[in-house]
């Protein structure tokens, strides 16, 4: 058997799963063939990394301007996107005009001229598009899925839906580029994105309605200075009156993130240990929607980046009963361990449950399925569907193609425009959706 082969572009720390995964447990019948970045150095990094795993000789490694060549000279099947969110058009365009097909890191893109782009060149040149939804494959969510569809709240008429990040994880956006909307489309696009499209897929629907406020109300310079707290730091690293900061990110003290990140900042210029209460910061920390579907389902979303503790509670309540799901990722007392501590989205849940309640009857809970691995079990079972010759059956209809990566970053794009505008958006003023509302 030929094995397909794949380049990446984007080798951040983003990159790692797929990377490890096409020279781990898939390099029998899969094959990394290049690697693309801004920095050499980080993909030396990634080679050395390599040749340690598996031996052989260093794959062969692009600037970001030398993309087409990369492509004529490796001729992958599939190019990987992990790129900067704004970016990802660039290169998901450029792959599918050179006969490629994509697998792309969530959001698809980030606003609606990108995305008008990417459809647009998709439908010319017939390549295929995926977006990389960890979430739909951890067992919890994919549980939670299951009871909708075996109808134990019968016909979805309501849902509540509130995401809560931590002080270390919540915290680790505003040190990175994703602080700036030009970068990331703020958290309602670049976090949120997961979310919403796990609402789409739990429904069976997509969005149609967005009204949207939020605010920068615990991070930056001003919300630090209103509490009395004063910062001259720009950045957290060889910095002296830094050390006691519990926001603080050391990138020495880290293997990977020396690598990636702090070896590379004369080659990008990208510090990714900035000051959460520094400037410029342009996303918002607190945020609040109210979105209807195309089959009448109510939505009520938050999503606070300031948390004591990390995971979601949502309930969906329809005409036959509710149905609940807590889920604790992460519990942690924030401290310098020089990682950011992006725990929750590195292995299992803390906890998860689940929880039935029918209309007339006698409440029940539902047994949550063991998991392991990132994204609550979620991203091996991910990398299954994408990279196995024969990837098992799949009744849940995980698989995101772009038209449901379009659907999820609509929500967030539509909240962006309600927060600037005031107004109630409507979906199909900003880009038609296919019409999508099971019964």
């Amino acid at each position: 058997m030929q094995k397909k082969r794949y380049a990446l572009v984007g080798t951040g720390s983003r990159s790692r799963m797929f990377i490890d995964a096409l020279i781990g447990p898939y390099h029998e019948i899969a094959e990394l063939v290049a690697l693309c970045d801004l920095s050499q150095v980080r993909m030396a990094w990634h080679n050395q990394r390599i040749q340690e795993s598996i031996g052989g000789s260093p794959l062969p490694t692009y600037l970001a301007e030398q993309f087409d060549q990369m492509i004529g000279e490796t001729r992958p099947d599939t190019v990987i996107v992990t790129t900067m969110d704004s970016t990802h058009h660039i290169y998901i365009i450029r792959a599918m005009e050179l006969g490629c097909d994509v697998i792309t890191e969530k959001p698809l893109t980030i606003d609606v001229e990108k995305l008008q782009a990417i459809f647009e060149t998709q439908e010319r040149t017939g390549r295929s598009l995926r977006v990389s939804f960890n979430y739909r494959y951890t067992p919890a969510y994919t549980a939670f899925r299951e009871q909708v569809m075996n109808g134990a709240v019968g016909k979805p008429l309501a849902m509540d839906f509130a995401w809560l990040l931590d002080t270390s994880h919540g915290a680790d956006y505003f040190r990175r580029w994703h602080r700036e909307k030009k970068n990331s489309g703020g958290l309602f696009v670049h976090k949120a994105t997961h979310h919403f499209d796990l609402v789409n897929w739990w429904l069976d629907t997509y969005p149609s309605e967005v009204f949207a406020m939020g605010a920068l109300q615990f991070y930056g310079k001003h919300n630090a200075e209103k509490r009395g707290e004063h910062y001259a730091y720009q950045r957290y690293t060889g910095v002296e009156e830094a050390r006691n900061d519990p926001f603080a990110l050391t990138l020495e003290t880290n293997p990977m993130l020396r690598s990636l990140y702090l070896n590379a900042e004369q080659e990008t210029g990208y510090l990714r240990d900035r000051n959460v209460f520094g400037e410029p910061i342009t996303i918002e920390d607190t945020m609040r929607l109210i979105a209807r579907y195309q089959n009448g389902v109510l939505l009520s979303y938050s999503l606070i980046a300031y948390s004591p503790w990390e995971g979601l509670r949502v309930a969906i309540t329809g005409t036959k009963g509710r149905l609940e799901m807590d889920v604790v990722e992460n519990i942690h007392q924030i401290q310098n361990d020089g990682e950011g501590k992006e725990s929750a989205s590195k292995g299992p849940f803390k906890s998860t449950s689940i929880r039935v309640f029918p209309m007339f009857g006698v409440p029940y809970t539902v047994e949550v399925p063991e998991s392991t691995g990132g994204h609550g079990g979620g991203d091996p079972i991910l990398l299954e569907h994408l990279f196995s010759p024969n990837p098992p059956h799949d009744p849940y209809r995980r698989a995101a193609s772009h038209i449901d990566g379009a659907a999820s970053i609509l929500v967030g794009i539509a909240a962006n425009q309600s927060m600037q505008t005031g107004q109630l958006i409507k979906i199909n003023d900003l880009f038609r959706l296919p019409t999508k509302a099971a019964q």
